[in-house]
């Protein structure tokens, strides 16, 4: 079999390269994916690219697997990056994990490589099962750790392609064959935040792209004027850090596009402004809808999980209802949706019943 591994350079990918070759595969090439955001931006921090590349040649000189790098940097401003800055000028809460998965590591790359690679393998925490001639994607045992919500997006080709050696693994066990295997990368900490990003804080990358554009932060509930901010793009729905307000925490609750106001509410009111019911548009079921109502779902990535509804709606999009509330629930969210341990497929979300602010 003929397996085109995905190398970040961190410590995952390259235990899951080390497993392929521990379990007597032979024909492996690794491929490094440079992306447009590292060049481009650069100037606002400290980008890892470089360091990147460096652990990942040094991880294929040791395992003795050849490494190519592919240049995707105009694919991801296309197909990853509008779409995100798309989303937040519209005051919308993006999920660019997911579209970096589904159109660039097992979207942009798969038309790279020639068709003879049978694998794309990568060191993402998840398990891919074959039963009824479907493929299905299946949770990680490591409940932190388990990226089933950013990859909810992949198609029945895709999955099919698709590998994924150290899913069936706890983070604490990737590690511990870091350094059995004495990987260069072995003490290596982890990446944080969005996939393009690198070590670039979000804040920076939104005003790069976006600027500012100030205005006025009002409290829902009365309509006082508490506060200035800088753009309504820079907070998503449920946010309390970086509002500057005292006498808090305060949440964001509500974006006014038009009249760019942030709209919060205080740490004692805001399990009122909770919401159980939404509606879903746009979802990937990866290989069938479900036959039930009942599942579960996430509304973001993280080991929470909740009970919740689906029920199918004329226009094609789907009306959830959860068992509890949540106050962060924001429009172009995604929800992903699970059976036990299966994940099910996903959509964004697009109407949601919100709070009216009091008229000011």
């Amino acid at each position: 079999m003929k397996i085109a591994v995905l190398l970040s350079g961190g410590v995952d990918s390259s235990v899951a390269l080390y497993l392929l070759k521990q379990q007597g595969y032979q024909d492996i090439t690794a491929f490094y994916l440079k992306i447009w955001l590292e060049d481009d931006v650069a100037f606002l921090g400290e980008c890892p690219w470089e360091e990147d590349l460096k652990y990942a040649r040094a991880v294929c000189e040791a395992a003795g697997v050849p490494l190519e790098v592919i240049p995707l940097q105009q694919e991801y401003y296309d197909r990853v990056v509008s779409y995100a800055l798309s989303e937040l000028r519209a005051g919308r809460t993006p999920s660019p994990d997911i579209f970096c998965n589904q159109r660039i590591k097992f979207g942009a790359f798969l038309d790279h490589i020639d068709a003879s690679f049978d694998k794309v393998a990568s060191g993402h925490y998840a398990q891919i099962i074959e039963k009824d001639g479907l493929y299905w994607l299946k949770r990680s045992p490591d409940p932190v750790k388990d990226q089933t919500y950013f990859l909810s997006h992949l198609s029945q080709a895709q999955l099919a392609r698709a590998l994924f050696p150290i899913g069936h693994l706890h983070k604490r066990r990737v590690r511990e064959l870091a350094q059995q295997f004495d990987l260069p990368n072995k003490d290596r900490k982890d990446s944080q935040g969005i996939c393009f990003l690198g070590k670039i804080s979000y804040p920076q990358f939104v005003q790069s792209y976006l600027g500012e554009k100030p205005g006025d932060i009002v409290e829902l509930e009365t309509g006082a004027v508490l506060g200035r901010h800088r753009g309504y793009w820079f907070y998503t729905i449920g946010q309390r850090q970086g509002l500057g307000l005292g006498n808090g925490p305060w949440y964001v609750v509500k974006k006014d596009v038009e009249k760019n106001i942030i709209y919060v509410t205080h740490k004692r009111n805001i399990e009122r402004w909770a919401r159980d019911r939404f509606i879903v548009a746009a979802v990937n079921w990866i290989a069938r809808p479900p036959q039930t109502g009942d599942l579960q779902l996430k509304v973001r990535h993280g080991p929470e999980i909740v009970s919740g509804r689906i029920e199918p709606l004329p226009d094609g999009r789907w009306q959830v209802t959860m068992a509890k509330g949540d106050p962060g629930i924001a429009p172009g969210q995604f929800a992903v949706f699970y059976d036990g341990d299966l994940c099910l497929g996903g959509g964004v979300i697009d109407e949601i019943d919100v709070p009216e602010p009091v008229a000011v």
